[in-house]
């Protein structure tokens, strides 16, 4: 981080260079110019403001050697051996970044009894998976899981590591960024290398108003978090490749102040992130009851209807069925949007599904712009015509 240091003698006008601050950061103590904490340092004052009057001056970061840290990790996420998909998708993305720098692609596999469960991942292109393989890592507890983690890092030097956004990634990636000291970037939709071996990690930031573009430069390893159906899976190969090398950890380290007495399974549900088929409501539904109509479609179809942020936040969808990046990412083969403006935030959530139809009043909709199919008109007219000629055709 840098600061900005003042130089009193070049202010000529202090109430013009106050006006400057869009935060309230300035102020006037006793005649002299002050920055309080309110200062985002947008910089504003050094550019607007009487030349040399306020100065930014970069803080010296100490230089990594980028050299020492090498190869994209993926940590596998699972529960009871049984591998979650993402842990996939991510190592798809991890071969594409890793072909850019010539770095190779790794596997974090953290549990107990793993026996050949490991060997399922070199169908999919991984060069090297490391197995931590330990009766006290039977279950996912996060004080020993941050510690075989840190000390993975610490001997082998993966330069980025990418983990699922699921319930056990949101609580391990952070605490393993703050053990090394590192950023962690949560959500991104978007990643890519430069030949630094910088990665670059693209989000939504501000409610989806705009896409941030973050770097660690000057930090190893990199770390960054994707949402289950964002990234792409590779094929998975009848042959084998890589290998699988086995990690030992001091057993004292996996000590914990925790006990777990009982795993009660949650009952399954379905979840609009395996769904086919998706039928949204949006803010153009009128009133709750309207509902059934959306529902009707979706049961005729064989889908489920979800919703945007507004039919959840006025109770009318669980929220479990919101799509977006407040909610969930869906990848269906079929996604009817109704009444769906369209914002960055719900695009994001599910701009990849297979084939997308809008219906929207408005021919100007910003969801437009992402459906392969646009219905322009009233989707109290569209969605019950539809729903008469899919009757028809199955002679319901």
């Amino acid at each position: 981080m840098g600061k900005l240091v003042i130089d009193q003698s070049k202010i000529e006008d202090l109430q013009a260079l106050i006006d400057i601050c869009p935060f309230g950061a300035m102020e006037d103590k006793d005649g002299k110019l002050e920055i309080n904490a309110a200062c985002k340092t947008c910089k504003l004052c050094v550019k607007k403001g009487p030349k040399g009057a306020v100065t930014y001056i970069e803080d010296g970061r100490p230089e990594i050697d980028k050299s020492l840290w090498k190869g994209i990790t993926v940590y596998v996420d699972h529960v009871d051996s049984k591998i979650h998909p993402v842990t996939m998708e991510l190592i798809g993305k991890a071969k594409e970044l890793a072909a850019k720098i010539s770095h190779p692609v790794y596997a974090l596999f953290i549990g107990s009894d793993l026996d050949g469960k490991a060997e399922e991942l070199l169908h999919y292109g991984v060069d090297k998976v490391f197995v931590y393989d330990h009766e006290k890592l039977a279950r996912f507890m996060i004080q020993p899981y941050t510690t075989v983690f840190e000390d993975f890092i610490n001997k082998i030097k993966p330069s980025s590591i990418l983990v699922g956004a699921t319930t056990v990634g949101r609580q391990l990636a952070p605490r393993v960024a703050a053990r090394m000291k590192t950023g962690l970037t949560a959500d991104c939709t978007i990643l890519d290398m430069s030949e630094t071996t910088d990665l670059e990690q693209i989000r939504p930031a501000f409610g989806g108003n705009i896409m941030a573009h973050i770097r660690t430069p000057y930090n190893r390893p990199q770390m960054a978090t994707v949402r289950y159906k964002v990234m792409n899976a590779p094929e998975r190969s009848d042959e084998l490749s890589g290998e699988i090398q086995p990690m030992s950890i001091e057993e004292e380290k996996l000590a914990t102040g925790m006990e777990v007495l009982d795993i009660i399974q949650k009952k399954k549900e379905a979840l609009i992130e395996n769904a086919d088929v998706l039928i949204v409501a949006g803010r153009g539904i009128k009133k709750q009851e309207d509902l059934a109509m959306i529902q009707e479609l979706a049961d005729l179809l064989g889908g489920m209807v979800a919703g945007t942020r507004p039919m959840i936040e006025a109770g009318w969808l669980d929220a479990k069925r919101q799509v977006g990046l407040s909610g969930r990412t869906v990848r269906p083969k079929l996604i009817i949007t109704c009444g769906v403006s369209g914002s960055v935030q719900f695009v994001a959530g599910m701009k990849n599904s297979d084939t997308i139809v809008a219906i929207n009043t408005d021919p100007n909709a910003s969801i437009f712009k992402t459906a392969h199919y646009c219905l322009t008109g009233d989707l109290y007219e569209i969605i019950p015509d539809l729903i008469a000629k899919i009757k028809a055709s199955k002679g319901v």
